[in-house]
């Protein structure tokens, strides 16, 4: 663990431009303060300090990366799901009834790695990320195959 003395001069000296970039690169100053805060965390936890402040400002772009990254992704995958429709305005017990009739056709008419990806992700509530990594595929690979299983389910079920 890092010395606090060693960590309270690291912020000093870097917080603001760190917090700087990370605004401009995320447009947003709540997700900019989270991802320098992650970033001092996992200095703060490590044995050996950043040699300079440059380091600093790579994992602040990095990190930014990432999180525009995985903001994407769940846009994406967000709007592939109607968020109210029909089915939303209907009665809970119809409401869950196609919920089933949507499990029962998941598990019966879906090939492999589509149904485990299905329920990796609406059933563990998991990310596409984590499902990437769970399964040991690539995160494009896993968005490609839960975008095709929402878009077969859809088309099954539009009929």
């Amino acid at each position: 663990m890092l010395e606090h003395r060693i960590l309270e001069q690291l912020f000093r000296l870097n917080y603001s431009k760190m917090i700087h970039l990370a605004s401009i690169l995320l447009g947003n100053d709540e997700e900019a303060e989270d991802v320098v805060q992650d970033i001092f965390l996992r200095v703060a936890a490590s044995d050996i300090p950043p040699q300079n402040g440059s380091y600093l400002l790579t994992a602040v772009r990095n990190a930014c990366l990432n999180r525009i990254r995985q903001m994407q992704l769940h846009d994406k995958v967000k709007g592939l799901l109607p968020v109210e429709d029909e089915a939303d305005l209907q009665p809970i017990d119809k409401r869950m009834e196609r919920l089933d009739d949507i499990a029962a056709y998941v598990d019966q008419q879906l090939e492999e790695p589509h149904r485990s990806i299905f329920h990796l992700r609406f059933d563990e509530d998991l990310t596409v990320g984590e499902i990437a990594r769970r399964l040991g595929l690539n995160p494009n690979t896993a968005y490609k195959y839960l975008t095709q299983c929402i878009q077969q389910i859809r088309h099954h079920f539009e009929k």
